[in-house]
């Protein structure tokens, strides 16, 4: 089933409010701020939806607080796509579903990243494959939209501050709205 723009609003209300696992915001904020921030660099519609709605997965599969905790991967990456492939094209799609392959990749690539990682996000990473090797990563930046998730991955690691304002659901929704492929909408 396709989620539509006020399905997703709906989520959102319903669930938002969940602690967003071990970090001093909620589902809501951290997709707020994660949109935000793309929002400030520039990116366009499709960038800034991807960066809305990247962890919507958390919310369509409850697998409880911090499932890393528990040895668990919810692949959230991938749990959201089926229910956004009506509504939204591979501009908003892959950077969420490589998004986690961008942490795998920027811990490669970059030093120090893995160190500045939160540590449920250190603790995922376990879970989600480890460090790409330098054959992985060269494959992983050549996908299509791999740079794009790559940012959205910097920007979701920012995504984490208490009590930081910005603008409200409705002026993200709207700019994903003008991105939709209008099918769901």
């Amino acid at each position: 089933m396709a989620l539509t723009l006020e399905d997703i609003r709906t989520l959102f209300a319903r669930r938002g409010a969940e602690q967003y696992s071990g970090e001093p915001v909620t589902q809501l904020e951290h997709a707020l701020q994660s949109a935000w921030l793309a929002e400030q660099a520039g990116a366009g519609d499709a960038l800034v939806a991807a960066a809305l709605l990247h962890d919507l997965g958390h919310l369509l599969n409850d697998q409880g607080a911090s499932p890393t905790l528990r040895g668990i991967d919810d692949l959230h990456q991938f749990y959201a796509l089926p229910f956004l492939r009506g509504l939204f094209g591979a501009a908003v799609l892959d950077p969420i579903r490589w998004h986690v392959d961008a942490k795998r990749y920027l811990c490669a690539t970059r030093p120090h990243y893995h160190a500045a990682l939160s540590t449920d996000s250190q603790r995922s990473l376990v879970l989600q494959g480890g460090v790409f090797t330098a054959q992985q990563a060269d494959d992983f930046i050549a996908r299509p939209h791999a740079h794009e998730a790559v940012q959205l991955r910097l920007w979701d690691d920012q995504a984490k501050a208490a009590g930081l304002a910005t603008p409200p659901l409705a002026h993200f929704l709207a700019r994903a709205a003008r991105c939709s492929t209008g099918a769901a909408a």
